[in-house]
């Protein structure tokens, strides 16, 4: 059984989904891990488009960028298909999904059949982190252009079987103006590791 793991983060050592991510691989009790980090090396940004550029050229006419792309495609494609569960750490940035995560989505869907559902019926655990709180009632509710996304992709485009694990407020204690906010921070830090905790005794019985 092979597990696929994707971090996005771009903060290293400080990356609160990272952390998530973490304790839900600590529960699979050394499970093989396919790992690809597409925010610590990410992706070629003009990859996706010009792989679907290479299907308008004749093979015997299309650039070295051209195969290379198509490649590249095919290989994540082969990923998503070759994996019985996935745990995919996807922070929030600039208010939807960052360049990272958008490129590793279209140059996969690129390298598959148009809808094809990669992990369908798999175990999928997604964590997704934000620096602020998005949600009703707060001066930025509607702004978070991220994790319906993230459920629409993975979800129902690819079929997995999906477990969202969400945490907010990951910039108190960085951004001074959230202050006020370390009592509720804290609360929802240690609801979203205990969700992750959960998440990942979950996808060990299943893998």
């Amino acid at each position: 059984m092979a597990v696929l793991r994707v971090d996005a983060s771009i903060l290293g050592p400080n990356s609160a989904s990272t952390e998530l991510a973490d304790l839900v691989e600590q529960e699979l009790g050394g499970a093989p891990i396919v790992r690809r980090h597409i925010g610590a090396s990410p992706l070629p940004a003009d990859a996706w488009a010009t792989a679907i550029q290479a299907a308008y050229v004749p093979a015997e006419h299309r650039s070295e960028a051209h195969h290379s792309a198509v490649a590249l495609a095919g290989e994540l494609a082969d990923e998503l298909r070759a994996a019985d569960a996935a745990i995919l750490a996807l922070p929030f940035y600039n208010y939807g999904v960052s360049q990272h995560v958008k490129t590793w989505f279209d140059l996969a869907m690129a390298g598959g059949e148009n809808g094809e559902k990669f992990l369908d019926g798999k175990p999928v655990v997604v964590l997704t982190t934000r620096g602020g709180s998005y949600g009703p009632g707060t001066p930025r509710d509607g702004w978070d252009h991220n994790t319906d996304y993230l459920r629409r992709v993975v979800g129902d485009i690819w079929g997995a079987d999906l477990t969202l694990v969400e945490r907010e407020f990951t910039l108190v204690g960085v951004n001074p103006a959230l202050d006020a906010f370390t009592e509720t921070a804290a609360v929802m830090r240690k609801s979203a590791h205990e969700a992750a905790i959960e998440a990942g005794r979950t996808l060990a019985a299943r893998v």
